[in-house]
Protein backbone atom coordinates (compact mmCIF):
# COMPACT_ATOMS: atom_id res chain seq x y z
CA UNK A 1 0.00 0.00 0.00
CA UNK A 2 2.86 2.36 0.82
CA UNK A 3 4.36 1.76 -2.61
CA UNK A 4 0.99 2.39 -4.26
CA UNK A 5 0.62 5.66 -2.37
CA UNK A 6 4.12 6.70 -3.45
CA UNK A 7 3.30 5.91 -7.06
CA UNK A 8 0.03 7.85 -6.80
CA UNK A 9 1.82 10.88 -5.31
CA UNK A 10 4.46 10.68 -8.04
CA UNK A 11 1.79 10.62 -10.75
CA UNK A 12 -0.01 13.57 -9.18
CA UNK A 13 3.22 15.59 -9.01
CA UNK A 14 4.02 14.68 -12.60
CA UNK A 15 0.55 15.79 -13.71
CA UNK A 16 0.92 19.13 -11.95
CA UNK A 17 4.38 19.61 -13.46
CA UNK A 18 3.01 18.88 -16.92
CA UNK A 19 0.19 21.37 -16.38
CA UNK A 20 2.63 24.06 -15.26
CA UNK A 21 4.84 23.37 -18.26
CA UNK A 22 1.84 23.64 -20.57
CA UNK A 23 0.49 26.84 -19.08
CA UNK A 24 3.84 28.47 -18.26
CA UNK A 25 4.36 30.97 -15.47
CA UNK A 26 0.75 32.05 -15.86
CA UNK A 27 -0.18 29.16 -13.54
CA UNK A 28 1.65 30.86 -10.66
CA UNK A 29 -0.59 33.93 -10.68
CA UNK A 30 -3.61 33.65 -8.44
CA UNK A 31 -6.56 35.70 -7.25
CA UNK A 32 -6.09 36.85 -3.65
CA UNK A 33 -2.31 36.65 -3.83
CA UNK A 34 -1.93 39.40 -1.19
CA UNK A 35 -4.75 38.32 1.12
CA UNK A 36 -2.31 37.34 3.84
CA UNK A 37 0.85 39.29 3.03
CA UNK A 38 -0.78 42.67 2.32
CA UNK A 39 -4.58 42.53 2.66
CA UNK A 40 -4.97 46.29 2.09
CA UNK A 41 -3.18 46.23 -1.29
CA UNK A 42 -6.16 46.12 -3.65
CA UNK A 43 -8.16 48.49 -1.44
CA UNK A 44 -5.37 51.08 -1.60
CA UNK A 45 -5.15 50.76 -5.39
CA UNK A 46 -8.90 51.19 -5.76
CA UNK A 47 -8.95 54.24 -3.47
CA UNK A 48 -6.13 56.04 -5.28
CA UNK A 49 -7.44 55.23 -8.76
CA UNK A 50 -10.90 56.42 -7.71
CA UNK A 51 -9.46 59.73 -6.47
CA UNK A 52 -7.40 60.23 -9.61
CA UNK A 53 -10.18 59.39 -12.07
CA UNK A 54 -12.65 61.46 -10.07
CA UNK A 55 -10.40 64.49 -10.52
CA UNK A 56 -9.50 63.67 -14.13
CA UNK A 57 -11.71 61.10 -15.93
CA UNK A 58 -9.13 60.79 -18.71
CA UNK A 59 -6.78 58.99 -16.34
CA UNK A 60 -8.96 55.87 -16.56
CA UNK A 61 -7.81 55.43 -20.15
CA UNK A 62 -4.29 56.45 -19.18
CA UNK A 63 -3.91 53.76 -16.53
CA UNK A 64 -5.47 51.13 -18.78
CA UNK A 65 -3.05 52.05 -21.56
CA UNK A 66 -0.08 51.87 -19.18
CA UNK A 67 -0.90 48.22 -18.46
CA UNK A 68 -1.23 47.44 -22.20
CA UNK A 69 2.05 49.10 -23.11
CA UNK A 70 3.81 47.42 -20.23
CA UNK A 71 2.64 43.90 -21.12
CA UNK A 72 3.46 44.21 -24.82
CA UNK A 73 7.13 45.01 -24.15
CA UNK A 74 9.13 42.47 -22.11
CA UNK A 75 5.87 41.16 -20.60
CA UNK A 76 3.88 42.52 -17.65
CA UNK A 77 6.90 43.45 -15.53
CA UNK A 78 6.37 47.20 -14.89
CA UNK A 79 9.37 48.04 -17.08
CA UNK A 80 7.32 50.84 -18.66
CA UNK A 81 7.44 52.71 -15.33
CA UNK A 82 11.24 52.91 -15.10
CA UNK A 83 12.80 56.33 -15.70
CA UNK A 84 15.60 56.89 -18.20
CA UNK A 85 19.12 57.44 -16.89
CA UNK A 86 22.22 59.07 -18.32
CA UNK A 87 23.31 55.78 -19.82
CA UNK A 88 19.94 54.36 -20.85
CA UNK A 89 16.81 55.56 -22.61
CA UNK A 90 13.91 53.68 -21.02
CA UNK A 91 10.68 52.40 -22.59
CA UNK A 92 8.62 55.36 -21.42
CA UNK A 93 10.74 57.69 -23.56
CA UNK A 94 10.33 55.69 -26.78
CA UNK A 95 8.19 57.39 -29.43
CA UNK A 96 5.03 55.27 -28.97
CA UNK A 97 5.13 55.83 -25.19
CA UNK A 98 5.76 59.56 -24.87
CA UNK A 99 2.03 60.26 -24.55
CA UNK A 100 1.52 57.73 -21.72
CA UNK A 101 0.13 59.16 -18.49
CA UNK A 102 -0.79 58.01 -15.03
CA UNK A 103 2.75 57.58 -13.68
CA UNK A 104 2.06 59.91 -10.75
CA UNK A 105 -1.00 57.86 -9.78
CA UNK A 106 1.15 54.73 -9.65
CA UNK A 107 3.70 56.62 -7.53
CA UNK A 108 1.02 57.53 -4.99
CA UNK A 109 -0.30 53.98 -4.87
CA UNK A 110 3.19 52.55 -4.42
CA UNK A 111 4.01 54.97 -1.60
CA UNK A 112 0.89 53.97 0.32
CA UNK A 113 1.39 50.26 -0.30
CA UNK A 114 5.01 50.43 0.84
CA UNK A 115 3.86 52.16 4.00
CA UNK A 116 1.32 49.40 4.63
CA UNK A 117 3.59 46.46 3.79
CA UNK A 118 7.08 47.28 2.55
CA UNK A 119 8.65 45.17 -0.17
CA UNK A 120 5.61 43.00 -0.77
CA UNK A 121 3.45 44.35 -3.64
CA UNK A 122 5.02 44.59 -7.08
CA UNK A 123 4.64 47.54 -9.40
CA UNK A 124 3.49 45.10 -12.11
CA UNK A 125 0.57 43.96 -9.95
CA UNK A 126 -0.29 47.58 -9.15
CA UNK A 127 -0.60 48.26 -12.89
CA UNK A 128 -2.89 45.25 -13.36
CA UNK A 129 -5.11 46.26 -10.41
CA UNK A 130 -5.22 49.91 -11.54
CA UNK A 131 -6.26 48.92 -15.08
CA UNK A 132 -9.10 46.78 -13.70
CA UNK A 133 -10.30 49.57 -11.39
CA UNK A 134 -10.11 52.12 -14.21
CA UNK A 135 -12.36 49.98 -16.40
CA UNK A 136 -14.87 49.59 -13.57
CA UNK A 137 -14.90 53.31 -12.75
CA UNK A 138 -15.59 54.11 -16.41
CA UNK A 139 -18.62 51.80 -16.41
CA UNK A 140 -17.09 48.49 -17.44
CA UNK A 141 -17.28 45.14 -15.68
CA UNK A 142 -15.14 44.67 -12.58
CA UNK A 143 -13.18 41.41 -12.66
CA UNK A 144 -10.81 39.49 -10.44
CA UNK A 145 -7.10 39.95 -11.15
CA UNK A 146 -4.75 37.02 -10.56
CA UNK A 147 -1.61 38.47 -8.98
CA UNK A 148 1.90 37.41 -8.08
CA UNK A 149 3.83 39.24 -10.79
CA UNK A 150 7.36 40.36 -10.01
CA UNK A 151 9.06 43.44 -11.41
CA UNK A 152 11.72 43.50 -14.09
CA UNK A 153 14.95 45.47 -13.86
CA UNK A 154 15.48 46.23 -17.57
CA UNK A 155 13.79 48.95 -19.59
CA UNK A 156 15.06 49.92 -23.03
CA UNK A 157 13.36 52.21 -25.54
CA UNK A 158 14.70 50.02 -28.34
CA UNK A 159 12.58 47.08 -27.11
CA UNK A 160 9.36 48.86 -28.05
CA UNK A 161 10.07 48.53 -31.78
CA UNK A 162 7.88 45.87 -33.38
CA UNK A 163 6.05 45.14 -30.13
CA UNK A 164 3.53 47.98 -29.83
CA UNK A 165 0.92 47.91 -32.62
CA UNK A 166 1.06 51.14 -34.66
CA UNK A 167 -2.14 53.12 -35.39
CA UNK A 168 -1.72 52.28 -39.10
CA UNK A 169 -1.71 48.48 -38.67
CA UNK A 170 -4.03 46.28 -40.72
CA UNK A 171 -5.80 43.16 -39.45
CA UNK A 172 -3.04 40.79 -40.54
CA UNK A 173 -0.42 42.87 -38.76
CA UNK A 174 -2.52 43.22 -35.63
CA UNK A 175 -3.25 39.49 -35.56
CA UNK A 176 0.44 38.68 -35.92
CA UNK A 177 1.56 41.15 -33.22
CA UNK A 178 -1.02 39.92 -30.72
CA UNK A 179 -0.23 36.35 -31.69
CA UNK A 180 3.40 36.72 -30.66
CA UNK A 181 2.10 37.52 -27.16
CA UNK A 182 -0.02 34.36 -27.07
CA UNK A 183 -3.21 36.29 -27.79
CA UNK A 184 -5.69 35.22 -30.45
CA UNK A 185 -7.34 37.32 -33.14
CA UNK A 186 -10.50 37.26 -31.04
CA UNK A 187 -8.50 38.60 -28.08
CA UNK A 188 -7.16 41.34 -30.34
CA UNK A 189 -10.61 42.52 -31.43
CA UNK A 190 -12.06 42.59 -27.93
CA UNK A 191 -8.98 44.26 -26.44
CA UNK A 192 -9.24 46.91 -29.17
CA UNK A 193 -12.44 47.85 -27.36
CA UNK A 194 -10.23 49.60 -24.80
CA UNK A 195 -10.40 52.47 -27.30
CA UNK A 196 -13.93 53.11 -26.10
CA UNK A 197 -12.34 55.51 -23.60
CA UNK A 198 -9.48 57.93 -24.04
CA UNK A 199 -8.21 60.20 -26.79
CA UNK A 200 -5.62 60.17 -29.55
CA UNK A 201 -3.34 62.89 -30.86
CA UNK A 202 -4.22 64.16 -34.34
CA UNK A 203 -0.80 63.06 -35.58
CA UNK A 204 -1.86 59.42 -35.12
CA UNK A 205 -4.58 59.63 -37.77
CA UNK A 206 -4.07 62.89 -39.72
CA UNK A 207 -2.74 60.89 -42.67
CA UNK A 208 -6.27 59.59 -43.20
CA UNK A 209 -7.71 63.07 -43.68
CA UNK A 210 -5.88 64.28 -46.79
CA UNK A 211 -3.39 63.42 -49.49
CA UNK A 212 -0.55 64.61 -47.27
CA UNK A 213 -0.28 61.18 -45.67
CA UNK A 214 -0.52 57.50 -46.47
CA UNK A 215 -4.12 56.28 -46.58
CA UNK A 216 -5.97 53.07 -47.26
CA UNK A 217 -6.70 54.27 -50.79
CA UNK A 218 -3.09 55.12 -51.59
CA UNK A 219 -3.67 58.87 -51.72
CA UNK A 220 -6.23 61.42 -50.68
CA UNK A 221 -8.88 61.00 -48.03
CA UNK A 222 -9.20 57.49 -46.60
CA UNK A 223 -12.18 55.95 -48.45
CA UNK A 224 -13.01 53.74 -45.45
CA UNK A 225 -13.84 56.82 -43.38
CA UNK A 226 -17.22 58.56 -43.23
CA UNK A 227 -16.73 61.87 -45.15
CA UNK A 228 -18.73 63.80 -42.55
CA UNK A 229 -16.43 62.43 -39.87
CA UNK A 230 -13.39 63.43 -41.93
CA UNK A 231 -14.71 66.99 -42.14
CA UNK A 232 -15.31 67.05 -38.39
CA UNK A 233 -11.82 65.77 -37.64
CA UNK A 234 -10.26 68.25 -40.07
CA UNK A 235 -11.79 71.05 -38.02
CA UNK A 236 -10.47 69.52 -34.79
CA UNK A 237 -7.00 68.98 -36.27
CA UNK A 238 -6.10 72.23 -38.07
CA UNK A 239 -2.45 71.31 -38.47
CA UNK A 240 0.56 73.36 -37.50
CA UNK A 241 2.76 72.73 -34.48
CA UNK A 242 -0.15 71.99 -32.16
CA UNK A 243 -1.19 68.34 -31.91
CA UNK A 244 -4.66 68.34 -30.29
CA UNK A 245 -6.34 65.23 -28.93
CA UNK A 246 -9.61 63.76 -30.17
CA UNK A 247 -11.82 61.18 -28.39
CA UNK A 248 -11.29 57.64 -29.72
CA UNK A 249 -14.99 56.84 -29.37
CA UNK A 250 -17.19 59.56 -30.83
CA UNK A 251 -20.38 57.81 -29.63
CA UNK A 252 -19.74 57.80 -25.86
CA UNK A 253 -16.14 58.96 -25.24
CA UNK A 254 -16.15 58.78 -21.44
CA UNK A 255 -18.04 55.52 -20.94
CA UNK A 256 -16.57 52.04 -21.09
CA UNK A 257 -19.22 50.53 -23.36
CA UNK A 258 -19.86 49.21 -26.87
CA UNK A 259 -19.70 52.69 -28.44
CA UNK A 260 -16.30 52.00 -30.01
CA UNK A 261 -17.72 49.15 -32.09
CA UNK A 262 -20.74 51.20 -33.11
CA UNK A 263 -18.34 53.86 -34.34
CA UNK A 264 -16.36 51.34 -36.39
CA UNK A 265 -19.61 50.06 -37.94
CA UNK A 266 -20.45 53.65 -38.91
CA UNK A 267 -17.02 54.04 -40.55
CA UNK A 268 -15.99 56.33 -37.73
CA UNK A 269 -13.10 54.37 -36.31
CA UNK A 270 -10.56 57.06 -35.45
CA UNK A 271 -7.37 55.12 -36.12
CA UNK A 272 -6.73 53.16 -39.31
CA UNK A 273 -6.13 50.11 -37.11
CA UNK A 274 -9.60 50.57 -35.58
CA UNK A 275 -11.43 50.86 -38.89
CA UNK A 276 -9.44 47.93 -40.29
CA UNK A 277 -11.44 45.61 -38.02
CA UNK A 278 -14.34 45.99 -40.46
CA UNK A 279 -12.23 44.96 -43.47
CA UNK A 280 -11.87 41.31 -42.49
CA UNK A 281 -14.82 38.92 -42.45
CA UNK A 282 -13.97 37.28 -39.13
CA UNK A 283 -13.16 40.47 -37.25
CA UNK A 284 -16.14 42.30 -38.76
CA UNK A 285 -18.53 39.68 -37.38
CA UNK A 286 -17.01 40.19 -33.95
CA UNK A 287 -17.37 43.98 -34.24
CA UNK A 288 -21.06 43.64 -35.08
CA UNK A 289 -21.57 41.17 -32.22
CA UNK A 290 -20.06 43.50 -29.63
CA UNK A 291 -21.89 46.54 -30.99
CA UNK A 292 -25.20 44.74 -30.52
CA UNK A 293 -24.42 42.68 -27.43
CA UNK A 294 -22.77 44.85 -24.75
CA UNK A 295 -22.85 42.08 -22.15
CA UNK A 296 -20.78 39.78 -24.34
CA UNK A 297 -18.25 42.54 -24.99
CA UNK A 298 -17.90 43.30 -21.30
CA UNK A 299 -17.43 39.68 -20.21
CA UNK A 300 -15.03 38.81 -23.04
CA UNK A 301 -13.03 41.98 -22.48
CA UNK A 302 -12.55 41.11 -18.82
CA UNK A 303 -11.41 37.58 -19.71
CA UNK A 304 -8.99 38.90 -22.35
CA UNK A 305 -7.54 41.40 -19.87
CA UNK A 306 -6.76 38.58 -17.44
CA UNK A 307 -5.13 36.66 -20.29
CA UNK A 308 -3.11 39.66 -21.44
CA UNK A 309 -2.07 40.34 -17.86
CA UNK A 310 -0.21 37.03 -17.79
CA UNK A 311 1.97 37.73 -20.83
CA UNK A 312 5.66 37.20 -20.05
CA UNK A 313 5.20 37.52 -16.30
CA UNK A 314 8.01 37.08 -13.82
CA UNK A 315 6.94 35.04 -10.79
CA UNK A 316 8.40 33.19 -7.82
CA UNK A 317 12.14 33.77 -7.57
CA UNK A 318 12.29 35.62 -10.90
CA UNK A 319 12.38 39.39 -10.92
CA UNK A 320 12.03 41.51 -7.79
CA UNK A 321 9.65 43.84 -5.97
CA UNK A 322 10.88 47.36 -6.70
CA UNK A 323 10.50 49.76 -3.81
CA UNK A 324 10.31 52.68 -6.24
CA UNK A 325 8.49 51.88 -9.48
CA UNK A 326 10.61 54.42 -11.38
CA UNK A 327 13.97 52.90 -10.42
CA UNK A 328 15.31 49.58 -11.66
Amino acid sequence: MAVQRMVLVYLQVAAVAALLAATGLRAQLRVGFYDSSCPAAEIIVQQEVSKAVGANPGLAAGLLRLHFHDCFVRGCDASVLIDSTTGNTAEKDAGPNTSLRGFEVVDRIKARVEQACAGVVSCADILAFAARDSVALAGGNAYQVPAGRRDGAVSRASDTGGNLPPPTANVAQLTQMFGTKGLTQRDMVVLSGAHTIGSSHCSSFSGRLSSSGTTAGGGGQDPTMDPAYVAQLARQCPGGKADPMVPMDYVSPNAFDEGFYKGVMANRGLLASDQALLSDGNTAVQVVTYANDPATFQSEFAAAMVKMGSVGVLTGSSGKVRGNCRVA
